[in-house]
């Protein structure tokens, strides 16, 4: 593998939005703002004249008909290749992969990767009737590849769209994986976002810079009350941010002609984008994540390293299930003191929904620039444990190259095992895998969730049909495993259990 082929970030940026802030930027003129800052940190002054393509992660709180266009008049740039995908956590490490791809194969020379969230300065704007100086929303005219929907119709009808009750219910599938009871689970996922949030206090571009103890993770209060069973507010990733990050790429030979210094640059070492079946429904477990686990091994390979030798790791922290099943497929143990997060985490760094791993990656880019035999792990995932990609940094070039590798044969073989379409008019014996509670912003339980196997080992969803001092009282027990009587309801058109 020669100097031309090998990709390295030479350019990292990130930045905070204050909370006070009487002039905010709205994430077109925060990416300028990050964009500018990761040319600065190349130390080249025209190396914008040198971009050839620019990457930009969806924006979801305020749409611009075009912003890699935008972005790039502001700037002055004037690139051949624009990229702009359709909405997914995974996506600015799959941005980075698809850069040293396309520098490996001579498509691409200088890239640009931005992306940025304000709607912490939108809300605020609708809370005090602030009128914000942005520019018109626009809908995108074009989104590179397919729209992912990523649920059937079936799921969406129980909601799991909403990523709440998705992560939720696949936690309580975990617990009994792990044979931990109700209170071991609420302290083992307390201890690991402590841990998460102790970092996050010292990183001073986290949104939240207060860290807090596993019970004040944990137990539900008026600041931090219940969403869904088992997780309060402070379990999930907070989006009510103002964030932005930059990266630039190039090969290793252009940055030797353009005099960027070897203390700047870090490799990508490694690199692998697989997806999970996607409909939760269909899956043969709910607990784990071949995409995850046979990307992982890709990337360690190219690399030319083992897990053992990776120093730190940012596993996507969107909900606890999330890091739990990616240590489980890693196979990270328990008691290991390798940090999982160098951010903080989407809790308390902060969830600018689909850029949160570009700030991971910045964040690795300047800690193996201060350390040099550091190796970062970047787990970033999209969807519902869906979209997988891994990216390994250091300061040492890969061991395979990108070209002529191909990953189709391992994504095949996952998606072999989908599972038949679920029942959707359920009847009989129903035994559960997995469920969650609902509950208002009152506190009050409202609905149960639950999937599992009917008595001939298909896959439905059904409602629990309790009145709320039922529903209070089934928090406190454990529901995987049990049998109960499921029907289909015509008039509410969904499948009931009575419990």
């Amino acid at each position: 593998m020669n100097k031309e082929t090998r990709a390295i970030i030479v350019g990292a940026a990130q930045f905070t939005q204050n909370k006070e802030e009487t002039k905010p930027l709205d994430p077109l003129r925060l990416m300028v703002k990050t964009s500018q800052l990761a040319n600065d940190d190349t130390g080249v002054a025209d190396l914008f004249e040198k971009i050839d393509a620019v990457y930009i992660t969806n924006i979801i709180t305020w749409p611009y008909k075009n912003a890699p266009k935008e972005l790039s008049k502001i700037l002055g740039l004037k690139p051949e290749q624009t990229y702009y995908p359709a909405a997914g956590g995974e996506t600015p490490q799959l941005l980075v992969n698809r850069a040293a791809k396309a520098i490996a194969s001579g498509k691409s020379k200088v890239v640009l990767m931005t992306g940025a969230e304000a709607i912490y300065t939108r809300h605020r704007s609708r809370v005090d009737n602030i009128t914000l100086n942005w520019p018109e929303r626009r809908e995108p005219e074009h989104i590179d590849g397919e729209e992912w929907k990523g649920f059937s119709d079936f799921e969406y009808k129980y909601e799991l769209q909403k990523p709440s009750n998705a992560y939720a219910m696949l936690e309580t599938a975990l617990r009994v994986a792990s044979s931990r009871s109700l209170k071991e689970q609420r302290m083992y996922v307390g201890k690991l976002y402590e841990r998460f949030s102790i970092i996050a206090s010292k990183n001073p571009h986290s949104w939240t810079r207060e860290p807090y103890t596993a019970e004040e993770i944990t137990t539900p209060t008026p600041k931090n009350r219940y969403i869904c069973h088992p997780y309060t507010k402070r379990l999930m990733s907070n989006p009510y941010v103002d964030q932005s990050a930059a990266l630039i790429m190039t090969s290793e030979n252009i940055a030797e002609k353009l005099g960027i210094e070897k203390r700047k640059r870090v490799y990508l070492m490694g690199g692998a984008d697989l997806k999970n079946i996607i409909n939760i429904t269909r899956r043969p477990l709910l607990y784990n994540s071949p995409a995850l686990r046979e990307a992982s091994h890709i990337a360690l390979k190219q690399a030319g390293i083992s897990l053992e030798d990776i120093s730190k790791f940012d596993l996507y922290s969107c909900f606890p299930s999330m890091v739990e099943i990616a240590r489980q497929e890693l196979k990270i143990p328990e008691d290991d003191p390798r940090d999982l997060t160098i951010s903080g985490g989407l809790s308390f760094f902060g969830g600018p929904f689909n850029n949160y791993s570009m700030h991971a990656i910045v964040s690795a880019v300047n800690l193996i620039r201060k350390k040099n035999s550091l190796k970062i792990m970047i787990l970033a995932n999209g969807g519902y444990n869906t979209k997988q990609s891994i990216g390994i940094y250091g300061m040492e070039p890969p061991a395979l190259s990108w070209n002529n590798r191909d990953d189709t044969a391992v994504q095949q073989q996952i998606f072999a095992n989908e599972l038949p379409e679920p029942i959707e008019k359920a009847e009989g014996l129903l035994t559960i895998e997995a469920y969650t509670i609902k509950f208002d912003r009152s506190g009050n339980p409202t609905e149960g969730i639950v999937i599992g196997r009917l008595e001939n080992g298909c896959r439905t969803l059904a409602i629990i049909d309790a009145d709320p001092n039922m529903l209070l009282k089934l928090e406190h027990e454990e529901l995987v495993g049990k049998t109960y009587k499921v029907n289909y309801n015509s008039h509410k058109d969904r499948n009931l259990i009575c419990i």
